[in-house]
């Protein structure tokens, strides 16, 4: 673990599309390797979308992690924004910077007139659940994880 300050060094920003090389090795500690223009790609189609929202903590001129929040509604529940991703450089977790992203998030789900923040952890995250528990979120449901390839 690094210094514990380093949360107020960092600076929070919207990502941008020329962020994908540094935001690739973040996504790969994550457990999700891709390339920089893999993500490139992708971050292009998600920054165009309204009701998507990628921010970056800057610690100096290096990227030190990332979240990647959403709106959704559906025909059972109120608006509620969704993290779909937040990954903090292993050197730097447990100084801050996860607290302050989720911080900018539930910030920006406010302004969306979100009641709710909501996320899913890998069931072998343990350290990324203690972590949403100190900051209040709570486990609601379990569920299985289905999926279908079609390529």
């Amino acid at each position: 673990m690094s210094d514990p300050g380093i949360a107020n060094d960092c600076a929070i920003r919207p990502a941008r599309r020329e962020d994908a090389p540094a935001l690739a090795p973040l996504s790969d500690q994550l457990g999700y390797p891709a390339t920089p223009a893999q993500i490139a790609s992708r971050l292009g189609r998600i920054l165009a979308a309204p009701a998507e929202i990628v921010l970056v903590a800057e610690s100096g001129a290096r990227l030190v992690g990332w979240v990647h929040a959403a709106l959704t509604e559906t025909v059972q529940s109120d608006r509620s924004a969704e993290v779909r991703g937040l990954v903090i450089d292993r050197e730097l977790r447990g100084a801050g910077v996860g607290r302050a992203l989720m911080g900018q998030v539930e910030s920006w789900a406010r302004e969306q007139r979100c009641a709710v923040v909501t996320l899913r952890s890998n069931i072998v995250r343990s350290g990324a659940h203690a972590f949403y528990r100190r900051l209040g979120y709570t486990i609601v449901k379990t569920q299985h994880a289905f999926r279908k390839n079609l390529l």
